[in-house]
């Protein structure tokens, strides 16, 4: 089983990105994705400066793939896609079916946010050139059970399996609206939030966080307790989604459940300090996402 690095979903300074992705070379991490998925008005990287880091990383001995925006809304939207699906060198996770119409033939990864929910769909995308799917986060391991016997040979598969879960996009940009400001003028006050604005509820329990126009989970969804239950599954690739701090940790973490180094309950507990809200598994178990289960499976 590889660990893969999902694209940073935050908005962080061009330092701080550069910083991170120089530390990444030396992580137990195979796979790196890289790019913007979440808003175009997000420039502190350009596009040379991701093709940059990804040959840097390509050198490390990473493999590589450029991340497409999930939810695009101009024509400036559409030509920075076209120009990462022509990019010749690095392959491209594809986060909406327009992308997957521009990456035909390319061996190309379907992203989380396609909706990916049977086998009919997956045969699909296999013609269309995929060669990895990624499985939605509100998928159960009782229908990823039902998908891995139907999924096409040869493709493989990956599972987002820490992190804040990206639930939904917008048209609205949700951080520009709690300062009163209009999303073209947004002041880019996401970059005041490096991991999402936390929402809570009238009982001060976390329950959103507010990302720009993307929605996530203010848990931090952990399944680092069923690795051994994906590894008989047939999963191919686990994803961590990239915090502010302690990510190298966390990909440790992952690492020695992975080599079965830790039995699951140690590597939970190795993990813990390193969660900044609470973790949830869910949607792992068939139930509500937000909700922790108290044992993991054999």
């Amino acid at each position: 089983m590889k660990i893969s690095l999902g694209p940073i979903l935050y908005y962080w300074t061009k330092n701080s990105v550069q910083d991170f992705y120089d530390n990444v070379a030396d992580w137990p991490v195979d796979i790196v994705y890289l790019g913007e998925v979440v808003c175009s008005r997000r420039h502190e990287m350009r596009l040379d400066d991701w093709l940059n880091v990804a040959s840097k990383l390509a050198v490390a001995g990473k493999e590589v793939v450029l991340s497409t925006q999930a939810l695009l809304e101009s024509e400036s939207d559409l030509k920075t896609l076209r120009r990462l699906v022509g990019n010749g060198i690095f392959g491209i996770e594809a986060n909406d079916m327009g992308a997957v119409h521009l990456a035909k033939g390319q061996n190309f990864v379907v992203g989380p946010h396609i909706n990916t929910y049977n086998g009919d769909t997956l045969e699909i995308l296999a013609e269309q050139g995929a060669k990895r799917w990624v499985m939605p986060m509100e998928l159960s391991r009782h229908v990823l059970y039902e998908l891995m016997v139907k999924k096409p040979s040869g493709m493989e598969t990956e599972v987002f399996a820490y992190g804040r879960l990206p639930l939904a996009f917008s048209s609205r940009c949700f951080t520009a609206r709690r300062y009163n400001l209009p999303k073209d003028d947004c002041h880019f006050m996401c970059l005041q939030h490096p991991c999402g604005m936390t929402l809570k509820t009238r009982e001060n329990q976390s329950f959103l966080a507010l990302n720009g126009t993307q929605t996530q989970s203010a848990s931090i969804y952990n399944l680092i307790g069923e690795v051994s239950d994906m590894q008989q599954i047939g999963v191919d690739i686990v994803r961590i989604s990239p915090q502010p701090e302690h990510t190298a940790e966390v990909v440790a973490a992952f690492s020695t459940a992975i080599e079965h180094v830790a039995s699951a309950s140690e590597a939970k507990a190795k993990l813990a300090p390193y969660l900044f809200d609470e973790p949830c598994d869910g949607y792992w178990h068939g139930r509500s996402g937000i909700e922790q289960s108290m044992e993991t499976l054999p």
